[in-house]
């Protein structure tokens, strides 16, 4: 099971239904079904300045999938908890967490995911996000890496034909979606979505969410156990 964990000259240890910072947002569907075909939505590209107006749909499913054991080594050491500087808000702690440098791909698909499904999200919009995906990729239940997650079939509306487009990677929102992922990643920040494995916007009701427990309301999205 992919689980996160950074330890000082160390990288990644080898890694949830769920759709996702500029000045627009996105809105997530989780849907669960055991034998409803999957939603196939309208292919939007999305940019800084087009997010998709139609909510990505999430389709439950168990996937196995293992991380390669090389990812791990793509990914830089970070400070160890004891090391990391005390920050007193989200909004510092991001603005402290290195952006610098490539991603490992199992980070990458991670603050793609931020990226692309809450840019237009406050900070800890994005980071319950992220938070379920961390929480899929261990749950058991779910593909066992971030990637593995994010690229499940029929799951999110970015990804298209099995790929992600690539983000703007001199965006101010593509910086902020990889210091989340790295703070996620390694827990540094505790996400009100807690425990949650699925979420929806605010604006649809899915008949799934009444036998979910709502975990919290984060703007314009809920997300539940």
């Amino acid at each position: 099971m992919f689980k996160r964990s950074l330890t000082a000259g160390a990288g990644i240890a080898a890694a949830a239904i769920l759709t996702f910072a500029g000045a627009q947002g996105s809105g997530a569907v989780a849907q669960e079904s055991d034998s409803a075909p999957a939603i196939i939505l309208p292919q939007t590209e999305v940019t800084d300045e087009i997010v998709p107006a139609t909510a990505p749909v999430f389709v439950e499913k168990e996937v196995a999938q293992e991380i390669p054991a090389e990812t791990a080594e793509t990914e830089p050491a970070l400070p160890s908890s004891d090391e990391t500087p005390r920050a007193s808000s989200l909004r510092e702690l991001v603005a402290m967490t290195p952006t610098d440098g490539a991603l490992s791909e199992e980070l990458q698909c991670l603050a793609g995911a931020v990226y692309f499904e809450s840019r237009g999200e406050p900070l800890d919009g994005q980071l319950a996000v992220a938070q379920v995906i961390i929480n899929r990729a261990e749950s058991g239940q779910f593909p066992e890496s971030y990637c593995s997650v994010v690229h499940q079939r029929s799951q999110f509306s970015f990804v298209k034909n099995g790929r992600m487009p690539q983000p703007r990677t001199s965006s101010a929102a593509w910086t902020r979606a990889k210091a989340i992922a790295r703070i996620a990643h390694r827990g540094l920040w505790d996400s009100a979505a807690d425990d949650s494995l699925y979420f929806h916007a605010k604006y649809v009701r899915p008949s799934w969410s009444r036998k979910k427990v709502a975990r919290a309301t984060i703007d314009s999205h809920i997300f539940y156990r």
